[in-house]
C-alpha cells in the first residue's frame, strides 16, 4: 500500500516538473517570437514591416485592388484581428463599415488608429457640412510621418526590449520618405501651372494636390460609399472643356466606370481628353512589386501623373 501511495505521489511530482517545464518553454517561445500585427491598409502595413523590422509578423486585410470605404470584414479577418498581438488602422472613417470590430478589439489588444494622432488642424475637413475629415492622409508625406512616429512609439511601449531598433528603423524610413518627397517636388515643378489639375474618380488626392500645388477635382466624393450623377459629371466636362484638361486618371480600386463616362461626356462636347494612366489610391499595387510598396506606389502616382499632364 506505501509503494502505491509512493508511486502517485511520485508520479504527480513528476507530472508538475513537465508541466512547469512545458509552460515555461512556451513563454520561452513567445517572448523570442514576432510580434503579430494585422492592418487593415497595405500603406499601414508597409510602416509596420519597415518600422518593426525582423520583431514584426505583419498581414494587410485589404490587398490590390480593394477598396477599404466600402470594405466588409469577412469572418477571416475577425481571426486574423483577434489572433493578432497589436491592430493598426488608418481611422477617419476610412474604414468606414469596421468600427466597432475596432471598439470590441480594442478592449483586449493595442488597436491603434494611425491617422487620428495627426493634429486637428492641419487635416482637411470633409465639405459634407459634417466634422469628419478627409482620410486620405498618406498622400502628404509630412502627415503620414506622423502615422510612422505612432508605430514607433506604439511598437516601443508593447516590446520596450527591442526600442531602440524601432527608432533606428523610423529614423531611416522617415528619411527615405523625404527623399520620395523631394524627388514629387523636382518632377511636378515640369508640368505647367495651367496644367495642374488632377482629375480622379473619388476625392482621394486632397493632401496631394495641397502639398504640391495641384488642383483636385474628383467625381465621387471622400469616400466611394457617396454616389454620382449626371450633374456631377456634367459639371467635370466642363471644367475639362473649359480649362483644355487633356487627361483624367482611373484609380486601381475604383470601377473605370465613372471616369469613362467623363471622357464621353467631353468628347460630345468635341474635346478630346484621353486617361492618363492609373494611380493607386486606397490601395497599393501587388505584394512582390515596387508598386506593392508604399515608396513605390507614391513614385508610381507621381510619374503617372507628370507623364500625362506635362
Amino acid at each position: 500500500m506505501f509503494k502505491k501511495w509512493l508511486l502517485m505521489i511520485t508520479s504527480i511530482v513528476l507530472f508538475s516538473v513537465v508541466g512547469a517545464g512545458c509552460a515555461s518553454s512556451d513563454e520561452t517561445e513567445k517572448q523570442e517570437g514576432k510580434i503579430v500585427v494585422t492592418t487593415t491598409i497595405g500603406q499601414i502595413a508597409d510602416i509596420v514591416k519597415n518600422v518593426g523590422g525582423e520583431h514584426v509578423e505583419v498581414t494587410a486585410l485589404m490587398g490590390p485592388g480593394v477598396d477599404p470605404h466600402l470594405y466588409q470584414a469577412s469572418q477571416g479577418d475577425i481571426q486574423k484581428l483577434s489572433k493578432a498581438d497589436m491592430i493598426f488602422y488608418n481611422g477617419l472613417h476610412l474604414e468606414g463599415k469596421m468600427g466597432e470590430i475596432f471598439e470590441k478589439m480594442a478592449k483586449n489588444k493595442p488597436t491603434i488608429a494611425v491617422a487620428e494622432v495627426i493634429p486637428k488642424d492641419k487635416l482637411i475637413k470633409s465639405q459634407s457640412g459634417t466634422n469628419a475629415y478627409d482620410p486620405h492622409v498618406w498622400f502628404d508625406i509630412d502627415l503620414w510621418s506622423y502615422a510612422v512616429k505612432e508605430v514607433r512609439d506604439e511598437l516601443s511601449k508593447f516590446d520596450p526590449k527591442h526600442q531602440q531598433d524601432y527608432k533606428k528603423n523610423a529614423d531611416e524610413y522617415l528619411k527615405s520618405l523625404q527623399d520620395v518627397k523631394t524627388y514629387a517636388q523636382q518632377q511636378i515643378v515640369q508640368i505647367p501651372e495651367q496644367s495642374r489639375v488632377l482629375i480622379t474618380a473619388h476625392d482621394a488626392f486632397g493632401y496631394f494636390g495641397r502639398a504640391y500645388g495641384i488642383e483636385v477635382k474628383g467625381l465621387q466624393g471622400l469616400s466611394t460609399d457617396s454616389e454620382y450623377g449626371l450633374k456631377d459629371v456634367q459639371s467635370l466636362v466642363e471644367t475639362i472643356v473649359s480649362r483644355n484638361i487633356k487627361a483624367v486618371f482611373i484609380e486601381s480600386s475604383i470601377s473605370e466606370k465613372s471616369i469613362k463616362a467623363v471622357v464621353e461626356g467631353a468628347k460630345k462636347r468635341n474635346h478630346k481628353v484621353t486617361i492618363g494612366g492609373q494611380l493607386f489610391s486606397d490601395a497599393m499595387g501587388e505584394e512582390g512589386t515596387e508598386e506593392g510598396t508604399y515608396i513605390g506606389m507614391y513614385k508610381h502616382n507621381i510619374d503617372t501623373i507628370v507623364s500625362a499632364l506635362k
